[in-house]
């Protein structure tokens, strides 16, 4: 079971901005927010009446609320790794041109954000980047008084940034692909991992595809992780090139799955588990045990049914995720590309 929100944010310090890499200093405060105010998990939300995801008719109150009950199994998903976030400022639209004009991705944060969000500097190709990390409870809810509707992580914690401690192989099916292939897909990707002695997680992304999730204790870099996702990607595909493919080119993929490696580079992200999606139901990633993956239809969890499913679980779909004790090293590499 992952490890509560209070413990969390005990080990990790919140509300600190980085002036250098791994260095410190106060966050800044709010200025001149008008209309009324409810407080949630000690954070103020402006307009908390506000419908984000029109089809659900979920307020802006009702995600912080998601947050805040489900802390314990979110924060250790984000706790100390870098985030990308995707903002809303007026919700989601109902319509795809509309998602599109009124949400836009954060990579950086140089704007005013709520103390417990922590501030660090990371040093990119030609500069230094600032970034927000959620250490807690009280920084989920900032996101969302921030009008944050996706959170995505580094593979890497910031305490160890050179080092990646997961690799995510990223299923992205096409338009006229079916459900069965997709979970198909997955399941070739663990049996090929297994087959090299490394365990693997599935989670739905909130959208039509599925992130094949592998645990790492932090050994080797980036370099190597991208390599060994792209050789393991190649392998894949090769099992089955009709349905499978590796290219990016979005040309010619209607009926195919991308197999994405690419969520394995350095300063790339990936859906955090149990983050919404920025879609007018409210769609949540969410990890599966790979049991249930085989023998249910397309799930399609919300912010109103994950709570229920959670409490309904008699164990964490992930428990041996926080146990997996595997390492990527050199020989891993070769092995992949031998097969």
């Amino acid at each position: 079971m992952p490890e509560s929100a209070s413990q969390t944010g005990r080990r990790q310090s919140a509300g600190a901005v980085s002036g250098k890499a791994g260095r410190t200093r106060p966050a800044a405060s709010p200025v001149g927010r008008g209309g009324s105010r409810i407080e949630v998990a000690g954070i103020s939300m402006s307009h908390p009446q506000r419908v984000l995801f029109p089809a659900a008719q979920a307020t802006k109150l009702d995600l912080a609320r998601y947050y805040e009950a489900m802390a314990r199994w979110v924060v250790p998903h984000v706790a100390d790794r870098p985030l990308t976030l995707v903002r809303c400022p007026t919700g989601v639209g109902s319509d795809a041109a509309r998602r599109s004009a009124d949400c836009f991705y954060m990579k950086h944060s140089k704007i005013w954000a709520p103390a417990p969000l922590r501030r660090v500097r990371i040093q990119e190709k030609t500069k230094l980047g600032e970034y927000l990390i959620a250490d807690s409870v009280e920084a989920l809810v900032g996101l969302v008084q921030m009008d944050v509707l996706e959170v995505h992580t580094w593979n890497a914690c910031f305490s160890d940034l050179e080092r990646p401690n997961r690799v995510v192989i990223d299923l992205d099916p096409g338009e006229r692909v079916d459900w069965r292939d997709v979970v198909g897909a997955a399941r070739l990707v663990r049996d090929l991992l297994a087959a090299i002695h490394l365990e693997s997680f599935v989670k739905t992304t909130g959208g039509r595809g599925l992130h094949v999730v592998v645990p790492l204790k932090a050994a080797v870099g980036w370099d190597e992780c991208l390599d060994f996702a792209r050789a393991f990607a190649a392998l894949v595909v090769r099992h089955q090139p009709a349905l499978l493919t590796d290219r990016f080119a979005k040309s010619g993929r209607r009926n195919k799955i991308l197999v994405d490696y690419l969520r394995n580079n350095r300063t790339n992200t990936s859906i955090a588990a149990y983050s919404t999606r920025a879609r007018p139901d409210a769609p949540v990633s969410t990890p599966l045990s790979w049991a249930e993956l085989f023998k249910t239809r397309r799930p399609g969890f919300t912010i109103a049914t994950t709570p229920g499913r959670l409490a309904r679980l008699k164990a964490d779909p992930w428990k041996a995720y926080w146990r997996a004790d595997q390492r990527l090293s050199p020989a891993t590499i070769r092995a992949v590309e031998a097969m």
